[in-house]
């Protein structure tokens, strides 16, 4: 049976443990776990800790790490994602679907066409739920690091990404399946919308090559997924 599996935001090590308060609400309150049962935790070093529960409360969860295990490995495929900034679940959406195919990195991207409009504290607020996601995601297909979220970028400022291969999604274009095996990749994919021709051709310019997925043009939220499926089954470890 597959152990209860928690991130934990602080360095750890063999030995006793007290639990974070979120996590120990969360393992207490919500899971309604007790005293003896086993836990696997990680840190995002890309090490796995298992144990058991000591002590569980309201307010204090304590728990006893008594080994120590070399967690899931990351792909040979480095992706770095520039997903197109979209409304509300479609972005939760793309961000959980691409941690759980693996990849390195995430940049949502501001564009012409991007219809979502993020400021200071509302910005900052996205950010951070958009980095539980990930956490959470981690938590749920086996992760022991957690990829970079990184703030919302223009456009412009993104495409100087460096990146052993660089590709943005178009419909009039060579199949993904065309290009050399990299071990890096940059993927740019636009919002709801789409990109515009000049941003194109201003991806163009910096060194991204168009690359299609088939016949078909998929929503923002699904381009993602399909493109990451594909290039690690092409490149990676699927």
């Amino acid at each position: 049976m597959r152990l209860s599996r928690f991130h934990i935001d602080a360095p750890l090590s063999l030995g006793q443990h007290e639990l974070p308060e979120a996590q120990a609400h969360y393992i207490g309150r919500v899971l309604r776990m007790a005293p003896g049962d086993a836990v696997q935790l990680f840190d995002g070093s890309g090490q796995e800790y298992q144990g058991v529960l000591v002590e569980v409360g309201k307010k204090l969860v304590r728990v006893e790490l008594h080994q120590q295990l070399t967690g899931l490995p990351e792909s040979r495929l480095r992706i770095h994602l520039g997903q197109g900034l979209s409304r509300g679940e479609r972005m939760d959406w793309a961000i959980q679907k691409a941690v759980e195919l693996g990849v390195a990195e995430i940049t949502p991207i501001i564009s012409e066409r991007c219809e979502v409009r993020l400021k200071d504290e509302r910005a900052d607020k996205r950010l951070a739920h958009w980095r539980q996601i990930a956490v959470s995601a981690c938590e749920q297909c086996g992760r022991s690091v957690i990829p970079l979220i990184h703030p919302p970028a223009p456009l412009a400022q993104w495409l100087a990404v460096e990146a052993q291969l660089k590709l943005v999604l178009h419909p009039v274009a060579d199949p993904l399946a065309g290009h050399q095996h990299p071990e890096s990749l940059a993927f740019l994919i636009g919002p709801e919308g789409g990109l515009s021709d000049v941003e194109v051709e201003q991806a163009r310019s910096a060194g991204f090559q168009p690359a299609r997925l088939g016949p078909r043009v998929l929503r923002t939220e699904t381009a993602p997924v399909v493109a990451l499926s594909v290039a690690q089954q092409l490149w990676g470890d699927l």
